[in-house]
């Protein structure tokens, strides 16, 4: 029987282990606001990421790096207004953990209090242990991030597959391993060869999320916008678009305004 199965009250951490333990796939997708994440969670979601991305999908930044503490925390309390069965996970963003491990643990808390949010993730092996350590000291559940680190964008210089070379392959494998060692619960895999990615997968006893890394991770994760083609100008391999969703509320709205225009809106039974 599914671990993860709708009826489920409430998918949790363990549930998750259970789950790769099973070899059961896990679903995750991104919510930023309480009408989407209410249908998400209805669908049996098993995990939503209030990601960063929200700097790009919904304050239409360029990148993830503007976001802010508060503004990550408005949008995690209104996804969990809506939730009822899943995992709820916050990103860290940009410029709140990195190289100040107290700053990190201060940032995680806030999220946790002030959102009510199940667990967050940031990016980065090694160099952001002692804060990853210092968060799960305080009882904080936390996800990793390895492969494409979209908050170092400007270090790397572009969104190109990670990983493809030895060196930093290696380094990524034991990176997912330190990962593992200090406490994190999983670890999102983000565009790096399907084949590292599963070997990452059989070298670790945690989760793995994939985004762009092949069919043998534990679990998936796409922005929901992508998924639901809200976005359109966004074309990578790894994305499956399940609707088109901007064509269809364009051509809504269109029909609208042309039943305004023609005073056919409001009709006779749609007045008091």
């Amino acid at each position: 029987m599914s671990t993860a199965k709708k009826d489920v009250k409430r998918v949790t951490v363990h549930t998750l282990h259970a789950m790769k333990q099973n070899k059961e796939k896990i679903s995750m997708l991104t919510a930023y606001d309480y009408s989407m994440a209410r249908i998400l969670d209805a669908a049996g979601t098993d995990v939503l990421l209030v990601g960063d991305s929200a700097s790009n999908v919904m304050a239409g930044h360029e990148t993830t790096l503007p976001i802010t503490l508060d503004q990550m925390i408005y949008h995690a309390s209104s996804v969990i207004r809506a939730v009822k069965r899943s995992l709820v996970i916050v990103d860290l963003p940009f410029g709140t953990y990195q190289g100040d491990s107290k700053k990190a643990l201060n940032s995680a808390i806030r999220i946790m209090k002030e959102s009510g949010a199940h667990a967050v993730k940031l990016e980065g092996g090694s160099e952001v242990s002692d804060s990853i350590k210092r968060i799960l000291k305080a009882g904080v559940p936390v996800m990793g991030h390895l492969g494409l680190m979209p908050q170092s964008i400007y270090k790397f210089g572009t969104y190109t597959v990670r990983a493809k070379e030895e060196a930093e392959a290696a380094k990524l494998l034991e990176d997912a391993k330190m990962l593992q060692d200090i406490g994190c619960f999983g670890m999102v895999l983000e565009k790096i060869p399907a084949k590292l990615a599963k070997q990452v997968s059989l070298s670790v006893d945690i989760p793995t999320i994939g985004i762009g890394a092949g069919p043998d991770t534990d679990g998936q994760v796409l922005v929901t916008h992508d998924l639901l083609g809200i976005t359109k100008d966004f074309h990578p391999r790894f994305l499956r678009r399940y609707l088109e969703l901007f064509d269809s509320i364009k051509g809504a709205v269109e029909h609208y305004i042309e039943d305004v225009k023609s005073n056919d809106f409001p009709n006779e039974k749609e007045q008091y």
